[in-house]
C-alpha cells in the first residue's frame, strides 16, 4: 500500500476505519523540539467528528497515545509513533454493503486490488478515518514550522453553489465555521443541512496559505513544491483537484496579466501580485504559498444509486445506511493544513541539508 509520504521525514499512516484504531509514525523529525500536547489536541478538535449537526454522529474522542518519540513532551530523535483507538466503531452497519459497492465510493476498486480481502467496515483503509492520525503528525509539523517562522492559515472557499466572501488573510481557526465571511458560513450550512434532509451530499474547496517561507525551498522538475504539496493532498480522500495561485483561472490571462512582478522592499525581493502561488520552476519564491483543494460531495449518500450485485455480477440499488457526513469539507479544513504542514517541513529539512 502507498501510505507513506516524504524525504527528509517519513510518515507511515496504518489501521482501518472499524479497526481496533488507527495510527501513524514519523521519522526523521530532530531531537530536542518541544511538541505542545495541548495545543495538538485543540488542532485535533478541529477535525474530530460528531461536533455539530453538519458532520456525522460517528462520537470519536480523538486523543492521541504515542508509543515513542516523545520524552515529557520532547523529540528524542527515534520515531514519534501514535495510536488513536475508535472507540464508537460499528462495523455491523457495513454488512449490507459487502456485496454491493458504494458508487463513488473505493469499494468496487478495493474489491478488485485486494481480490475481496480488503476490510469493507466504513471503507477500511480507504476511510476518512485515517485523516486523524494525518492530522496527528501535520500538528506536530505545524508546530515545528511555527517555530521557524512559519504559519498556516485556511478557509472554505466554497460548498456547493454557496462562495465565501473576502480574502484569507487571517486564521479561521477559532471561528465555529471556518469562513471568512460568517454571512456565507451561515448559507453553507443551511445548503448542508438541504442536502441532508434529501438524502444527499455536497463538495466544496478549501483554500489554504502557507506564510512566512523562505525562498528556496523545493527542487526542479519532479520534486517542485507543487508536486510535493499536491502528492499528499491527494492522500486526503475526496480531494479531486488541487491548483496553486492563480491556478486555472489564470489560463484565460495574458502574460502580462499573470505575471508577478519584483520589486526589493529593503530586505528581501518579493513580488506585487502572486499569481504564482510562491512557487515558480517548483521552488518557492519568499511569497506564501496558496493553493485550493476541491473536494467531491460525500459519497455515501441515503438516496438509492444503482450499483451491482458483485456475488451475482448483476444490477442493484443501494441505499447506504450508518453515519457519514454530508458534507466533508468542514472537517476536512484542518486536515489540508496538516498536509501543507508536512510537505512544507519535509522540504525545510531538505533545504537546510543544502545550507
Amino acid at each position: 500500500m502507498g501510505s507513506s509520504y516524504g524525504e527528509n521525514i517519513r510518515l507511515t499512516l496504518f489501521g482501518q476505519s472499524h479497526s481496533r484504531a488507527v495510527g501513524m509514525v514519523l521519522e526523521g523529525v530532530p531531537a530536542g523540539k518541544r511538541i505542545d500536547l495541548e495545543e495538538l489536541a485543540r488542532f485535533m478538535a478541529r477535525r474530530a467528528p460528531g461536533r455539530n449537526d453538519y458532520s456525522t454522529a460517528r462520537r470519536e474522542s480523538d486523543v492521541p497515545e504515542f508509543l515513542g518519540g516523545l520524552t515529557d513532551g520532547v523529540t528524542c530523535g527515534a520515531p514519534i509513533a501514535a495510536v488513536i483507538m475508535n472507540e464508537d466503531a460499528r462495523p455491523g452497519d457495513y454488512k449490507a454493503l459487502s456485496r454491493t459497492p458504494r458508487p463513488g465510493h473505493a469499494d468496487y476498486t478495493a474489491y478488485v486490488k485486494y481480490f475481496g480481502h480488503e476490510d469493507r467496515s466504513g471503507g477500511g483503509h480507504f476511510s476518512a478515518r485515517l485523516t486523524a492520525p494525518l492530522c496527528v503528525a501535520g500538528g506536530i509539523c505545524r508546530q515545528l514550522l511555527a517555530a521557524e517562522g512559519v504559519g498556516i492559515i485556511s478557509r472554505i472557499a466554497s460548498i456547493g453553489a454557496v462562495r465565501d466572501e473576502g480574502e484569507l488573510t487571517v486564521s479561521t481557526a477559532d471561528k465555529a465555521f471556518p469562513t471568512v465571511s460568517d454571512a456565507r458560513g451561515k448559507e453553507m450550512i443551511s445548503a448542508i443541512a438541504a442536502a441532508k434532509a434529501d438524502g444527499d451530499s455536497l463538495g466544496g474547496i478549501v483554500e489554504c496559505a502557507v506564510v512566512g517561507v523562505s525562498a528556496g525551498l523545493g527542487d526542479p522538475v519532479f520534486g517542485g513544491m507543487e508536486n510535493r504539496i499536491a502528492a499528499i493532498l491527494f492522500g486526503i480522500p475526496a480531494v479531486k483537484g488541487v491548483e496553486f495561485g492563480s491556478g486555472f483561472a489564470g489560463s484565460a490571462l495574458r502574460g502580462s496579466e499573470n505575471n508577478d512582478g519584483f520589486y526589493y522592499d529593503g530586505t528581501a525581493v518579493k513580488t506585487f501580485t502572486n499569481n504564482s502561488g510562491g512557487i515558480l520552476g517548483g521552488v518557492t519564491d519568499g511569497m506564501p504559498i496558496t493553493f485550493r483543494a476541491a473536494f467531491k460531495p460525500t459519497p455515501s449518500i441515503a438516496k438509492e444509486q444503482r450499483t451491482v450485485d458483485l456475488n451475482t455480477m448483476k444490477d442493484a440499488v443501494v441505499s447506504v445506511p450508518g453515519r457519514h457526513d454530508p458534507c466533508i469539507v468542514p472537517r476536512a479544513v484542518p486536515c489540508v493544513e496538516a498536509a501543507a504542514a508536512i510537505a512544507v517541513y519535509d522540504a525545510l529539512l531538505g533545504r537546510k541539508k543544502e545550507l
